[in-house]
């Protein structure tokens, strides 16, 4: 038992002495590195496919195409029988409901809106492009590099902010000391004065990998709230 407290407070006490030698940029260079080694995602076009499940919810399966360079969005997503799809082209956009192209009426009868698809398009293009999207404009990376334990693991975790335009959460990024494979990411929201509210926000749980366009990704991401860990939902990421 003396042993095995011994090893934990050693390890703890190397990565408190990693944190305090490695700079914030260089962190994110080093899982940038692991994930996307070849610098893929500047110039990403492909497709995949997440299946999302939720508690008491029928599965939604997403089929998404990206093609960064030509500035093209698309998800068809599918729940029980229902198929909607939208589409960004540059700054033209097009939704479908089952196959059938709407205008502006009738997507506002089916609530969908162009709104909603570049929501969409920010969405999966920041979460998918992960740390890559760390280095975007609008984004502060904290000088800090911080080590937390989290569910029993020690983290080298960076702190990121955002520009007003681009959002307001405060974003924390968990990764691993040995490899930077990034394996948890936290967010919180904010009061009026820019102060992180505890109990507010989410954190994702990543486990697995799969490869798309050579860059490795979260395979299944697990959301819960931050407070009391209630358990939200799955991602799982299908290459097609």
């Amino acid at each position: 038992m003396i042993k095995t407290i011994l090893v934990a407070f050693l390890c703890f006490t190397s990565l408190i002495a990693m944190a305090q030698n490695v700079s914030a940029k260089n962190v994110l260079e080093k899982a940038i590195d692991y994930h996307d080694p070849n610098g893929n995602w500047q110039s990403f076009n492909d497709k995949f496919t997440v299946e999302m499940t939720t508690p008491n919810s029928a599965k939604r399966t997403s089929h998404i195409s990206i093609n960064l360079p030509d500035e093209y969005f698309e998800v068809e997503a599918t729940r029980d029988t229902v198929t909607t799809t939208y589409t960004l082209t540059k700054k033209k956009c097009a939704m479908y409901y089952n196959g059938m192209l709407l205008d502006s009426i009738a997507a506002k009868e089916k609530k969908m809106s162009c709104d909603r698809a570049l929501l969409y398009k920010n969405y999966y293009t920041y979460l998918y492009g992960l740390p890559m999207k760390l280095n975007d404009p609008g984004t502060n990376l904290s000088d800090k590099v911080e080590n937390k334990t989290f569910k029993g693991k020690d983290y080298l975790v960076l702190k990121v902010t955002y520009d007003e335009a681009v959002g307001s959460d405060v974003w924390y990024f968990y990764f691993d000391p040995i490899t930077y494979a990034m394996e948890i990411y936290q967010f919180f929201k904010t009061d009026d004065n820019g102060n992180e509210k505890p109990d507010s926000g989410e954190y994702i749980l990543l486990s697995e990998e799969a490869m798309v366009n050579d860059i490795k990704m979260p395979k299944v991401r697990a959301w819960y709230y931050n407070k009391g860990d209630k358990y939200l939902g799955t991602d799982s990421l299908i290459e097609d």
